[in-house]
């Protein structure tokens, strides 16, 4: 029993590291959708589909944050793109963008730290 892995307790400090693999991957797809805007799609279902395995764990915090960070980000872009007409939608798509940056460098800068991260906008 000595020489097995010891088992994460999902809701202390010490969080599987499969789970934590997968809060860094969709920060990483996230990251990468700034190149290839599909990715941010690839990320938020996996945030969806593996929700429950984070729960109670600093990691849910996350999986929160970059499900808020996806979908606001789609939201500001629609909104930019429907007021390109009018001559601010460039302005705002740059402000999405630079929002959007902004949520991935922080989220992992905490995600890097294993600490929890506020539900905030910013």
């Amino acid at each position: 029993m000595e020489n097995q892995p010891e088992k994460a307790d999902m809701g202390s400090s010490t969080v599987a590291r499969e789970k934590k693999n997968l809060a860094l991957t969709v920060y990483i797809l996230q990251a990468l959708s700034l190149l290839i805007g599909i990715t941010a799609f690839a990320g938020v279902i996996i945030n969806y589909l593996k929700r429950d395995d984070v729960r109670g764990t600093y990691l849910a915090s996350h999986f929160d944050w970059q499900i808020k960070t996806f979908w606001f980000t789609l939201l500001g872009s629609i909104i930019g793109i429907l007021l390109l007409p009018v001559g601010v939608g460039g302005l705002v798509l740059l402000l999405v963008s630079l929002w959007f940056i902004y949520r991935i460098i922080k989220g992992w800068l905490v995600f890097n730290d294993g600490r929890e991260i506020a539900s905030g906008l910013f």
